[in-house]
This record gives C-alpha cells, structure tokens and sequence, in this order.
C-alpha cells in the first residue's frame, strides 16, 4: 500500500527541495550589502507618494477580472485544437457555441464602455 503513495511522495519533495533549495542557497551564498536605496520601496519607478492602503478605482478591478477570464477560456482552447480531428462535427459546433457566447460577452462589455479606459 506504501509504495502506491511512493509517487506522490518523491514528487512533494523534488516540488519542495526545488522551491526550497534556491532561496535557501540565496540567503547563503549572496552578498549581504544592504543600503537605503535597496530597501526603499519601489512603486513604478518614482517615490511612493500616498498611503499604501489607498483606495483604487473599480474599473482597474474590472480590468483585471476581464482579463482573467478571457484568459482562462481562451486556455479552453488548446485542449480542443489538439483534438479537433477526433471529437468531430460535434466537437467542432459545441466549441462554436463556446466561442459565440464569449463574443456575445466581449461585445456586451465593449457596448457597456468596460474596456473604456479614461
């Protein structure tokens, strides 16, 4: 029954050991020579001139929530072109319709002014 779980096992600890064993070879191994204009903190290439808990504009989440999920359907459609020739017709209309309801939505928020960026 162990040896079902051995996979699982090696494959958290090469994960572990990968994400590890740099950082900790980093804090090790690199130059420790700290100065003020290091541990400034850096927002877009100008000195930080408000608060950090500043409020941001709803439309910059509404961007980002845009971009997420037409990013992630679009991932849909690498799986289906690898296997286009064998799902056939069928296949083919479902990822149709797939793709019509997401240029429905695109043309609805680009109506709505939700790409607008002012």
């Amino acid at each position: 029954m162990l040896t079902e779980y051995f996979p699982i096992l090696l494959f958290i600890l090469v994960g572990l050991a990968v994400g590890v064993v740099p950082v900790a070879l980093g804090a090790l191994l690199g130059p420790h020579r700290p100065d003020p204009e290091k541990l400034s903190p850096y927002e877009c290439g100008f000195e930080a001139f408000e608060d950090a808990r500043m409020k941001f504009d709803v439309r910059y989440y509404l961007v980002a929530i845009l971009f997420i999920l037409f990013d992630l359907e679009i991932a849909f459609l690498f799986p289906w072109a690898a296997v286009v020739n064998e799902i056939g017709l069928f296949g083919f209309l479902s990822m149709m319709l797939f793709l019509g309801i997401l240029v429905v939505g695109f043309v609805y928020e680009w109506q709505k002014g939700a790409l607008e960026w002012e």
